[in-house]
């Protein structure tokens, strides 16, 4: 083998670093396998590879950027952000994929919680790879991995409700209307969360009165790459002009009231994103199933129209669904808050 020195210190929390950011690529694409992100670097340093986790079916993170170093792999140092798998699947087991590439160390982020495909890292070590792990872990946690590893901890997708309104809590003006309340930039964000979403749900209400596309669009308006499944939730028939119908991107009509019904049915889903109308949202806060609100909050009074959330439970202080600021975010005129249970 040959050189086989790891990497330094530095370069190796750097390459870490980048492999989140590269994991960002993932996000959407991959599931239900985990967003990951891996970095090869030379005894020197430098970056040699690089690669992110494929569609189902397709590579890991891992064997992209061995492919991506080629020869300059033999000898070099792996930066990754989950502990590389150790089962057979669909593809190979990372592990081995990087001891055949004759890779003198590995660094990783976050042990593997899943039982079927954990032991990575003692394989490694047993073929004589040095191995690390911890290396940036809380990042990684709170990065691409974030869904899927709640995932695996609850059985469930992460669930983030979304709020667009106005300072006094409306999403629509007595009369009905409600484009636009929040201005270009917030809107671009959130076509740009989509483009990363496994799916989207509203009710058949929301599909009724205002006919969305629920497709991510680039700035230009071109439907971007990947594409959330658009989930409709509710009893009644959707229009077969409806745009959720038009074949741009998958559609699930769940036929239930039931938010955990409709969880159960997008089992390969790691981020769900509920967009309402209110009742929906209401719904899964009810249900305890709302883990983060993004609430876009436009200065803008309306004083009368429809609420942002309807939760008829409510009817106390007490009652009241409580969450914890996690993050403010300028978008113009408007402003994100994000907020977590």
């Amino acid at each position: 083998m040959p050189d086989a020195r790891p990497a330094p210190a530095t370069d190796v929390e750097r390459a870490m670093r980048l492999a989140i950011d590269e994991s960002r690529r993932a996000q959407g694409i991959s599931s239900p396998n985990p967003p990951v992100g891996a970095v090869i670097l030379a005894p020197d340093g430098t970056i040699v590879g690089r690669g992110h986790t494929q569609p189902p079916g397709g590579p890991h993170a891992e064997v992209v950027a061995l492919a991506d170093a080629g020869a300059t792999a033999a000898g070099a140092t792996a930066v990754v952000t989950l502990e590389p798998c150790n089962h057979t699947g669909r593809t190979g087991p990372c592990s081995r994929a990087l001891i055949d590439a004759g890779v003198g160390a590995v660094f990783y982020a976050l042990d593997d919680p899943n039982p079927a495909a954990a032991g990575g890292a003692q394989t490694l070590r047993d073929a004589g790879v040095v191995v690390g792990a911890g290396v940036g872990a809380d990042d990684a946690a709170a990065g691409p991995l974030r869904a899927w590893l709640f995932r695996q901890r609850h059985g469930r997708p992460f669930v983030t409700a979304k709020i667009a309104a106005t300072v006094d809590g409306r999403i629509a003006a007595p009369d009905g209307t409600s484009r636009w309340i929040t201005g270009e930039p917030a809107r671009r964000r959130a076509h740009r969360q989509r483009a990363i979403l496994d799916a989207i749900v509203v009710g058949t209400g929301t599909v009724l009165a205002d006919d969305p596309a629920l497709t991510a669009r680039g700035d230009n308006g071109e439907l971007g790459p990947h594409q959330p499944t658009r989930v409709v939730m509710g009893h009644r028939d959707l229009p077969p002009a409806a745009q959720v119908t038009d074949g741009k991107a998958p559609l699930c009509h769940v036929r239930t009231h039931d938010p955990g019904a409709v969880l159960d049915a997008l089992d390969d889903a790691l981020w769900v994103l509920v967009e309402g109308g209110p009742a929906i949202i209401g719904a899964f806060l009810d249900a305890g199933l709302v883990d983060e609100i993004e609430a876009y909050v436009a200065p803008v009074v309306l004083g009368a129209g429809a609420s942002s959330v309807s939760i008829p439970g409510v009817a106390t202080l007490t009652d009241a669904h409580r969450f914890s600021p996690a993050g403010v975010e300028e978008l113009g005129d408007d402003l994100l808050l994000r907020l977590t249970r």
